[in-house]
């Protein structure tokens, strides 16, 4: 909007850089251009305010598909004003002189026409194909014939009015339509969900399969061993037993050689001094025979008198000693 300063019998405009001002005086263009700024007189002026940027118009209308099916299509079209005085000429863009306002809505007026013209190409476009076609089909052809149809209208070039550019957002049926035209894709979605989750329940069930034979075979190997560690066990404890047998047999019998040779020597031993005990008994008996009998009473007594206990006091009697020595000097004589 240009900005207009007030004065006693005059005014003053300034346009900005994006606003093409033209200022009509008695029929006949006095100044125009974009950014402009001068002076004017209210009661002579006609003044004309033109967007001279680039300006995006939201589209949302409706079309019927060959099958009778309803779609809405949704889109945005970016348009400037190439020839802003020939659109000025065309549409209504003057402005008040004393607030810089439109005194009409030309914005409104391009917009209904600009979405007419849309709507109309893509209906066409829509109308020969069946609803699955239509969106199956994506945004593309339809963003295709509508700027094709914009940039060669005749009416918009007339108009000063040049398509910049055509977005198209969506292309959709009916809510209910459309949930179940994705019905059967989500359904193959889902077999293909609960398939990869079957695959992986049944790799799942395999590994675990896998698991318990190996536990089991593990298992196996560890009692088949065991069974070879408790018979090397029971075979070490047979071989440890027959050796010990067979050293407590060889102890036994090497003890009972050491006994009989041990008993043997002992009786040999016995026997000789036995025998060395009896020459020497035939030796004393051989030597005390040819002996008196007195000598003989005197080395018996002397012998009991070695054998007897101690005796302190010895106590001789007359009639003893009488008999001893008249028998000692009897054998004497």
């Amino acid at each position: 909007m240009a900005d207009i300063a007030r004065y006693p019998l005059v005014r003053h405009l300034r346009g900005s850089t994006t606003t093409y001002v033209e200022h009509v005086r008695r029929g006949r263009t006095v100044r125009a251009g974009v950014g402009a700024s001068f002076w004017f007189r209210p009661l002579s002026a006609v003044l004309n305010e033109v967007p001279a940027d680039d300006r995006e118009l939201p589209l949302l209308f409706h079309a019927r598909t060959s099958d009778f099916q309803d779609v809405t299509v949704q889109a945005t079209v970016t348009y400037r004003f190439a020839d802003p005085a020939t659109a000025a000429g065309r549409i209504d863009f003057s402005i008040d002189p004393d607030t810089g306002r439109w005194r009409a809505t030309p914005l409104d007026q391009v917009a209904g026409l600009l979405t007419e013209t849309a709507q109309q190409y893509a209906i066409d476009l829509l109308a020969g194909d069946d609803l699955t076609a239509a969106t199956a089909g994506g945004v593309g052809p339809v963003r295709d014939v509508i700027a094709a149809g914009l940039g060669a209208d005749q009416r918009l070039a007339e108009t000063g009015i040049e398509v910049v550019g055509v977005r198209v957002v969506a292309v959709r049926p009916e809510p209910e339509v459309e949930k179940a035209l994705r019905t059967p894709t989500r359904e193959l979605v889902q077999q293909e969900a609960d398939k990869a989750t079957f695959e992986r329940r049944a790799i799942a069930v395999e590994r675990e399969r896998a698991i318990g034979e190996n536990e089991l075979q593990t298992k196996i190997e560890l009692a088949r061993r065991e069974e070879q560690l408790v018979a090397q066990r029971g075979a070490n404890a047979r071989r440890e037993a027959e050796e010990a047998a067979a050293a407590g047999a060889i102890s036994t019998e090497a003890e009972a050689r050491r006994k009989v040779t041990l008993a043997e020597a002992r009786a040999e031993e016995t026997r000789l001094a036995g025998a060395a005990r009896g020459d020497a008994e035939a030796a004393h008996v051989a030597a005390y025979r040819d002996l008196p009998e007195g000598v003989l009473l005197g080395l018996a007594l002397k012998e009991l008198a070695g054998n007897l206990p101690k005796i302190d006091t010895v106590v001789l009697t007359p009639d003893l000693l009488t008999k001893a020595l008249a028998k000692f000097g009897g054998e004497a004589r």
